[in-house]
Parts: C-alpha cells; sequence; structure tokens
C-alpha cells in the first residue's frame, strides 16, 4: 500500500496588513490503508489536507511525501501517483464529448490517436459509460459526469485517488452509485465527504476541526466524535 506522509505540514494564507491565516494547523499523519475518510464542517480545512496530497496546495511550512516522494520537489512524479477529483466535475470536463475527455488525461501515456482512442473506449467500458462514448459531456446526467470525472483520473493509472466531496451536488441514487465505484476501487482511496454513511464504510476516519485533525482512528469511533462536536454547537 501506498504511504503517504505528512510531517508537521500546514497551510496559511497571508491577509492583507494583518499578518496570515491558518488554513490548517502543522498536521502529522501517514496515510497507509486502504480507504481514508475526511470529514468536517465547511471551511474546517479537510479540502486543504485533501490537497496537500498531491500539490495542488503546498505547504506553508512542514512536508508531505508520496512513497517518499516530495510533493514540492517532486511534483510531477507524485501527480502520476495522485490522482484527485473534484467535487464539481465541471472542474475537470473539457473536452467536447466523453471520449475525447478521457483521451484528453491520456495524451502524456499513450502515443498515437488510434491507441489513445482504443485505450479511451476501453476506460469508459470499465466504468459503464461505453454507450456514451461520443456523447456531449453536457448531456450527461450529474451522476453520469461525475463517473466521467473519475474515469479521466483513472485512465491515468494512479495508484492513490483523492476525491474531494464527489457527492455533494448528487441525489441519493447516484450518491449511492458514486460511493460505491469509489470504495471499489483497487487504488487507495482518500475520500473527503459530507456523508457519513460513506465515512463508515472506509477503513479509517480523519475528524478535521478548526483546521486541526481533532480525531483520528476506527470509523465508529471518528463519526462518533464528530456527531458530538456538531452537537454541541
Amino acid at each position: 500500500m501506498t504511504s503517504i506522509h505528512l510531517d508537521a505540514a500546514a497551510v496559511r494564507v497571508p491577509l492583507p496588513g494583518r499578518g496570515e491565516r491558518e488554513i490548517l494547523a502543522p498536521t502529522t499523519l501517514t496515510l497507509t490503508e486502504q480507504r481514508v475518510a475526511v470529514i468536517g464542517a465547511n471551511g474546517s480545512g479537510k479540502s486543504t489536507l485533501a490537497r496537500l496530497l498531491n500539490g495542488l496546495v503546498r505547504p506553508s511550512s512542514g512536508r508531505v511525501t508520496v512513497d517518499g516522494k516530495d510533493v514540492v520537489r517532486d511534483g510531477a512524479a507524485v501527480r502520476r501517483l495522485v490522482g484527485f477529483c473534484f467535487t464539481d466535475p465541471a472542474a475537470q470536463l473539457v473536452m467536447p464529448t466523453c471520449v475525447e475527455d478521457v483521451e484528453l488525461s491520456l495524451r502524456r501515456t499513450v502515443s498515437g490517436a488510434s491507441a489513445r482512442r482504443e485505450r479511451a473506449l476501453a476506460v469508459l467500458a470499465a466504468n459503464g459509460l461505453e454507450e456514451h462514448a461520443h456523447d456531449s459531456v453536457h448531456s450527461l446526467s450529474g451522476g453520469q459526469r461525475q463517473l466521467l470525472a473519475l474515469a479521466g483520473v483513472l485512465a491515468t493509472e494512479p495508484r492513490v485517488v483523492v476525491a474531494d466531496e464527489p457527492t455533494t451536488l448528487l441525489d441519493r441514487a447516484n450518491t449511492r452509485r458514486i460511493g460505491d465505484a469509489l470504495l471499489g476501487l483497487t487504488q487507495q482511496l482518500v475520500l473527503v465527504t459530507h456523508d457519513l454513511d460513506l465515512a463508515a464504510r472506509c477503513d479509517r476516519v480523519v475528524v478535521v476541526d478548526d483546521a486541526r485533525v481533532v480525531a483520528d482512528g476506527d470509523p465508529a469511533s471518528s463519526v462518533d466524535h464528530y456527531t458530538r462536536l456538531v452537537d454541541s454547537r
């Protein structure tokens, strides 16, 4: 299993004329489980923690490594290891059709247009989207768009998939569909979510509150800690 390590990693942003704001306090974690959930309120810092894992956000201090590769110094190598799926698939889907969008993900790893087309079609088929290969991405349902975004990430064959609140914009049926797809991955999964049922299906749950990790352990105890935290407010 891939080892993701945060060593006192912190994120701060400057405030004009007022010093800095701490987005994530110094955090030390080693993530080796197959499925790790990160939960917390909006603005707690959980998405910032997730974005540190492939260099979308750089630590202001401390260090983040993936299998010993530093997300700052070895950024390109880390991005090959860690795929990132955003909350809104519109942030990822940029080509007119589904097959073209997956082909775009393959542009650096598969040489030749015909080989890319063949591989893209295979990826779509593996994710239940084969019949939509030549459809406009804008014609898809919300769940299908999120599946397509995930397919584009998986096409690059990362060892880790980080999914940042991937079910937030979906209805209940599509939430179940995307959740099942993510939790069934062979890749290591780091799942940022507000869905406590999904979190409870993971192997480990990290709770972030007010820019700090306040609980970290088995799903039952961590979800219970978060629930009590919310109820106390």
